[in-house]
């Protein structure tokens, strides 16, 4: 499993699994990406998003040109053009006004269809995210803009309701049902593969709850159990062992 697409723990031999978010995901970002549109995919911390997200643009037309932007505190609007100078690789040192920053970002991003992944959208505020509706409003750009977020996302969208109204798609990311984790989880890793669907549920009762961040890291766990251990498959006892690492 490669770096971009897996982002839980470093999982031998775990796999990519097509969850009905991920294949709607796929669908929502196809259309989105077709349409030069703004999507908005959110949810709980651990469900999954990053991953379907990473998944799905890993199979976009490779001519596509896609960036991929990353905040970890509220952003202004001078941070965002930043970021993008950055992140489209421009040359030569950022302009120092406003308006010829806005004028050389707007030039680039009118040169050929781009989609820029906006990730950890949550903690963009209103003068990032206006910033972001502005550049896509600009007739001559070919934007695609998908913001992957937590919980908070959706919240802090609906607040602004210029860009709310422009978001073509929501999506929002839930919990893994129990009937989803017992389809799942035995292809997620081949140590659930012969695993009882019971030891399965018990797990994702005491210590997943349908979170996949939460599954590789007991996976990552109890495969160690069964390596140490000599055991052939996982049961309650090697459970317990992988609790007790976690606290849960």
């Amino acid at each position: 499993m490669t770096p971009p697409t897996y982002q839980y723990t470093d999982l031998p031999d775990a796999s990519v699994v097509t969850t009905r978010a991920l294949l709607t995901a796929r669908d929502n970002i196809h259309d989105t990406i077709h349409a030069r549109a703004m999507m908005c995919i959110y949810g709980g911390a651990g469900f999954g998003k990053t991953l379907a997200v990473n998944t799905c643009l890993n199979e976009l037309d490779p001519h596509e040109p896609l960036h991929r932007i990353t905040f970890r505190a509220r952003p202004t609007a001078r941070a965002v053009r930043y970021e993008l100078f950055a992140a489209l690789d421009l040359p030569g040192e950022p302009p120092h006004r406003p308006s010829e920053f806005d004028r050389l970002l707007k030039n680039e991003l009118a040169r050929e269809p781009r989609t820029l992944l906006v990730d950890e959208a949550q903690w963009l505020n209103s003068e990032a995210f206006e910033y972001f509706r502005y550049l896509w409003d600009e007739p001559t750009t070919k934007l695609a803009i998908i913001f992957v977020g937590g919980e908070g996302t959706h919240t802090v969208l609906r607040r602004e309701p210029m860009l709310a109204s422009r978001i073509f798609i929501w999506q929002h990311f839930t919990r893994l049902t129990p009937t989803e984790v017992r389809d799942v989880i035995p292809l997620f890793h081949p140590i659930w593969a012969d695993a009882d669907p019971d030891t399965i549920t018990y797990a994702d009762q005491h210590a997943a709850h349908g979170n996949f961040r939460a599954w590789a890291q007991i996976t990552a766990h109890a495969r160690v159990a069964l390596e140490r251990t000599g055991r052939p498959v996982v049961d309650r006892e090697v459970l317990r062992w992988a609790f007790s690492r976690l606290g849960a």
